[in-house]
């Protein structure tokens, strides 16, 4: 489970940057979209994986932290969710008016020449 996880985060990692140092501000956007997934899973596989295992103490049930998983990797992928999209929601809303005030989609503003 740990290599899949493993491979996850390094393919989205390395698309993420990929796609960063492309010239089109959209491919940029959907770089920094990679790169947040591939932040939110290896904030979420540093709890521990376990499959089948609680995040939380059954009351009355004495535990110990080995049956558990950490639930605060939890709660800060789901506030990073939350943040990640209306960022990015920014970012295309941000795309949108700098496309129509210079007619292009490119990083620094203008076509390449040819």
């Amino acid at each position: 489970m740990e290599i899949v996880v493993s491979l996850a985060i390094g393919v989205l990692t390395g698309s993420g940057v990929w796609l960063l140092l492309r010239p089109r501000t959209f491919q940029v956007i959907v770089g920094l979209a990679l790169l947040s997934y591939a932040v939110n899973l290896f904030i979420f596989s540093t709890g521990g994986l376990r499959s089948g295992a609680a995040a939380v103490l059954s009351p009355g049930e004495a535990g110990t932290l080995g049956l558990y998983v950490d639930p605060l990797p939890q709660a800060l992928v789901l506030t990073a969710i939350v943040i990640g999209f209306a960022t990015t929601a920014l970012l295309l809303v941000v795309l949108l008016a700098a496309r129509g005030l210079t007619g292009t989609d490119h990083v620094d503003g203008r076509e390449r020449e040819r």
